[in-house]
């Protein structure tokens, strides 16, 4: 039987979910990427007893959000103020459910200066003289999301820093025919000036090493990025930038730059995660610095694809700079693109759908179904309105209420105990079996578990719909494997289907947990099976 690490395991799991940018609200496709497949995660460890802290915040420092502010005629803080505000409110919404959703604030600010200064004093950054594309009228440094171009690697069109098509990096004047995002029309000429780097191929032996260990639960993009990366030298990774936007730099040599944006990523993943633990009551996290090696935590990054370069190298790489102070991941959770109706999501063009939209279309619990069973795990896949209406109305909801009514119909004036056969505990044993393979990380897939869902909807709804052709004790027995059953299946969609769940919670037909116990039981005491909802309800409401 594959009951997978989870079972026993006391160690504290550590969720990122690498914080987005607040140029703008998220969207559907946001949530479809590592949101939803963190927080199912999430839900699933805690049902197996494990402690978790599930955090994220906002990366206030990137470019894009002065990009984005400077295309509205307002200060990058008001932009990031008002979008930090309205990605709460959607992960919320969405039923992510975040143990602290962390400020960028002053101790944010400190403490990602002070991850950046041990190394600085430790003699692990250096200064290079590096070229630069740059607004050849004004003389602005053009980095990220302030300039567009063609990667080297791939040549398809591609933002500074990485691209999001081959994860392949772009530092510093690498891009192909570069142009300025905030004036396509102006000239770009290269200036040349000294910034701190971290020099990656000092560290290109030992992420080599770490990954060898590792390639069985890469997914496939992922692995192919990280096997070219490290065939070949690893450029330097630029520590500071001379653009005016981000935490200004403290170190001789770099007056008036910036941190990169993407060098906060690690001390803001460990400010987030402190952020929540101070928030989670149980006495296996209170108090431990998660971070700490010593504490012996199961670090897990969902992130997209396109930004495996970051996490899975230079991260990695800043990390193992601290000579073993810090934890290093266990899990990198990767996930591809989620298109809109057949072309790419663009908040620029219009062509993107938000939370509040889909949630006057369906329930809170069909939207996370269909992102779960839909969600770009290994390759593209596809968002549509009518697909969300109607394989949400096919698969899930109408046969799930036509369950419910059936086993309502059947349990009417039933107050005994029913008994509960050994082909159907043998029956709930497998479908569990099933849902833990696919909550486990090492192979992790929501999308196998929402599938399963559906699958099992439609055989339990089949032996429900016989139910009125019994009588007597061959109808109890039928009954007593299908409210078995039932209850196994509620527990196995519990991390998507999260309002079911706690309506199933509120009524007794669900215990909280994914314990193998209710699987054993010989007989089995009748309750009531709740509907899912219409769009925009929730259960009791």
């Amino acid at each position: 039987m594959t009951t997978g690490p989870s079972t026993g395991d006391s160690r504290p799991a550590v969720i990122i979910d690498t914080s987005p940018t607040p140029n703008g609200d998220l969207h559907i496709g946001h949530l479809a990427g590592p949101f939803m497949s963190a927080d199912i995660h999430a839900r699933y460890l805690r049902a197996r007893g494990r402690p978790v802290v599930f955090s994220t915040g906002t990366d206030d420092s990137q470019t894009y959000v002065m990009a984005g502010a400077r295309r509205s005629g307002i200060t990058p803080e008001e932009l990031a103020a008002v979008n930090h505000a309205a990605i709460g409110r959607t992960l919320r919404a969405a039923g992510i459910s975040v143990d602290g959703y962390a400020p960028y604030d002053d101790a944010y600010r400190a403490n990602a200066l002070r991850f950046v200064t041990d190394l600085y004093e430790a003699g692990r950054l250096e200064l290079r003289t590096v070229s630069f594309p740059c607004d050849a009228r004004t003389g602005e440094v053009l980095v990220e999301g302030l300039v567009g171009g063609y990667c080297p690697v791939c040549v398809t069109e591609s933002r500074g820093g990485v691209c999001e098509m081959c994860g392949h990096p772009n530092n510093f004047a690498e891009l192909l025919d570069p142009w300025s995002t905030l004036d396509p029309a102006a000239p770009v000429s290269v200036l040349k000036t000294q910034v701190l780097v971290l020099p990656m191929e000092q560290y290109r032996k030992r992420l080599t090493s770490f990954y060898q260990t590792r390639e069985s639960w890469l997914r496939p993009r992922t692995l192919k990025f990280l096997r070219e990366a490290l065939a070949r030298p690893l450029p330097d990774f630029p520590v500071t930038y001379p653009v005016a936007h981000g935490l200004p730099s403290p170190f001789p040599g770099t007056e008036g730059q910036r941190l990169n944006a993407w060098v906060e990523g690690i001390p803001a993943a460990m400010f987030c995660t402190d952020h929540a633990a101070q928030r989670v009551t149980d006495p296996r996290v209170a108090g431990k610095e998660l971070w700490d090696p010593g504490h012996d935590p199961e670090i897990i990054y969902f992130i997209g694809s396109d930004i495996v370069y970051f996490w899975g190298l230079t991260h990695l790489a800043l990390l193992m700079a601290h000579d073993g102070r810090y934890a290093l991941p266990d899990y990198i959770v990767s996930n591809e693109f989620y298109e809109l109706e057949d072309d790419k999501f663009s908040t620029t063009r219009g062509h993107v759908v938000y939370i509040d939209e889909v949630l006057g279309l369906v329930s809170r619990d069909a939207l996370r179904f269909h992102l779960a069973l839909t969600g770009p795990e290994n390759q593209r896949t596809n968002f549509s309105r009518d697909g969300l209406v109607k394989v949400t109305s096919d698969r899930l909801v109408r046969p799930w209420n036509r369950l419910a009514t059936a086993l309502a119909a059947a349990r009417a004036g039933t107050s005994t105990a029913l008994p509960v056969s050994a082909a159907a505990r043998r029956r709930a044993r497998a479908v569990r079996e099933r849902f833990l393979d696919a909550y486990e990380i090492q192979s992790y897939s929501p999308s196998a578990a929402a599938d399963l869902v559906a699958a099992q909807l439609d055989r339990l709804g089949r032996a429900a719909a016989r139910l009125s052709e019994l009588t007597g004790p061959a109808q109890a027995e039928a009954l007593g494997a299908l409210l078995l059953e039932v209850r196994v299946l509620i527990a196995g969609a519990s991390p998507i289907l999260i309002d079911l769940a706690e309506e199933a919670r509120r009524t007794g037909a669900w215990d909280g947990t994914l314990d193998e116990a209710p699987t054993e039981a010989g007989e089995i005491t009748a309750f009531p099976v709740p509907f899912l909802t219409d769009a925009g309800e929730r259960p009791g409401e």
